[in-house]
């Protein structure tokens, strides 16, 4: 038996599953809350002595991890126009798999820099000037983030003619810098590789070690990427196929957490009616959203204030039961519910956040009137004509009505001009291994994109 150990830190539950590569199975699934304040390694343990080892003891072939202890990868990203730019860094950001905490466009403030200070992010993404463009903003803001008091490490993504002098500046203050690829070459032109692999690789030799993660490096072979680049990766895979074997098409993956809810989309987005034009950056055909208002516990009263009424609406109760239900959520944030009601409250915030999330994520329609007549604008992806939503999370795994919960994900009558699915299939990844697979990837793709197919349920 090959066997092959996967795990996930996450924010509450260090999540473990080993896989047979020759057969091809799931040998065992456990999970055990997160130990990332004493030591990582402690849930981890109490984790795999859930799962019955093996006579001859196990013989792991392959040991690696994705996380997103510790408030995941936390980042901040600046470029030049809010909506070129700066937009274009944060995607690159949230493709990195990044929790983004902000994102500041032209020439960075004392305020911006009080912001960055009390934000405490792990990495700072500097973009801002097309190729041969602006240069100005680009080397003040270095100068600017030198006022920082403390070093962070700094991925440069900007204008290339400048970009390493902005490095120079940078390295008096800041280590390490990092100079990738410019994510705008060319005025809506989005090129965001580059930036993504140098975050991943200072993710791997710089923020493992702060975060204290590196102590269950000595065991594994190492933390491969954030929890989320795990999860999109796999998103991928399933998609698209690998090989001979073919992938499922199009289709979104979200992720309700307790600390945020990521909505993942593989597909091209275009508009799926006629005479309707694009406005705005094009939109990558594997993008990530990701929610930090919108967790299930760490995030619960954010998620509460969010959804106003309509969580009121939905349950039929008072505010005061509501509280009561929420003080539960923020006393233990590993809490599995009891009772009938907890089960309730559960689904509701898990339905508001889905319905959320999906509303950030999708595109949008507006009538536009012209002296020719009106015309349609699509802003983002169309998302229409979707036809699988997969969802994955602790609300949706532990509920036995877990389509009630991602029926938020579909289209609102009520909403017209947001672009949801319409009528799409809906997949459970019942045994939470999507992460887990964007991690097999990296070693057997064929075998992570057939184990999808046999573990991702259609409900």
């Amino acid at each position: 038996m090959q066997a092959v150990l996967l795990i996930d830190f996450g924010s509450t539950y260090t999540k473990v599953t080993i896989v047979d590569l020759d057969c091809e199975e799931i040998i065992g699934t456990a999970r055990a809350g997160t130990t990332i304040e004493t030591n990582i390694m402690d849930g981890l343990k109490t984790a795999l002595a859930q799962i019955p080892e093996p006579v001859e003891g196990w013989n792991f072939v392959r040991k690696l991890a994705c996380s997103s202890a510790a408030g995941g990868l936390k980042m901040i990203a600046s470029g030049l126009v809010k909506e070129l730019t700066a937009e274009a860094a944060r995607r690159a950001a949230l493709g990195a798999g990044a929790r983004l905490l902000q994102v500041f466009s032209y020439e960075l403030t004392t305020q911006d820099l009080d912001n960055i200070i009390s934000s405490k992010p792990d990495i700072l993404l500097l973009a801002g000037g097309t190729d041969g463009g602006n240069k100005e903003v680009l080397l003040k803001n270095a100068e600017m983030l030198c006022r920082l008091p403390s070093s962070l490490p700094v991925v440069i993504a900007g204008n290339k003619v400048v970009s390493a002098q902005a490095a120079d500046i940078l390295r008096k203050r800041h280590d390490p810098v990092v100079v990738s690829d410019n994510v705008m070459p060319e005025l809506g032109v989005l090129s965001v590789e580059s930036a993504r692999l140098a975050i991943r690789d200072v993710f791997f030799t710089h923020i493992i070690k702060a975060k204290g993660l590196d102590k269950a490096e000595e065991f594994l072979e190492r933390i491969m990427m954030p929890t989320p680049a795990a999860v999109l990766s796999a998103a991928e895979l399933l998609a698209q196929g690998h090989g001979s074997e073919r992938g499922m098409g199009e289709l979104m993956i979200v992720d309700v957490g307790g600390a945020t809810t990521d909505v993942h989309s593989i597909a091209k987005g275009d508009p799926s009616k006629p005479n309707v034009m694009l406005k705005g950056l094009p939109e990558p055909y594997a993008k990530r959203t990701v929610e930090g208002d919108l967790g299930m516990r760490y995030s619960s009263e954010a998620l509460v204030e969010t959804a106003g009424r309509r969580l009121y609406d939905y349950l039929g109760w008072t505010e005061d039961k509501v509280a009561s239900q929420l003080g539960l959520c923020k006393e233990d944030p590993w809490r599995i519910p009891q009772t009938e009601e907890e089960v309730k409250f559960d689904v509701a915030m898990g339905r508001i956040a889905v319905s959320l999330a999906v509303d950030r994520h999708a595109g949008t329609i507006e009538v536009v009137y012209t002296p020719f007549g009106a015309t349609y604008v699509q802003h983002g992806k169309d998302l229409t004509q979707l036809p699988v939503v997969i969802g994955t999370g602790g609300v949706l795994l532990h509920h036995p009505d877990a389509p009630e919960i991602l029926r938020g994900a579909v289209f609102n009558s009520e909403e017209p001009t947001i672009l949801k699915p319409q009528k799409a299939d809906f997949y459970l990844d019942k045994e939470y291994i999507l992460a887990a697979m964007g991690l097999l990837r990296e070693v057997a793709p064929q075998v992570a994109l057939r184990m999808m197919k046999k573990y991702v349920v259609k409900q």
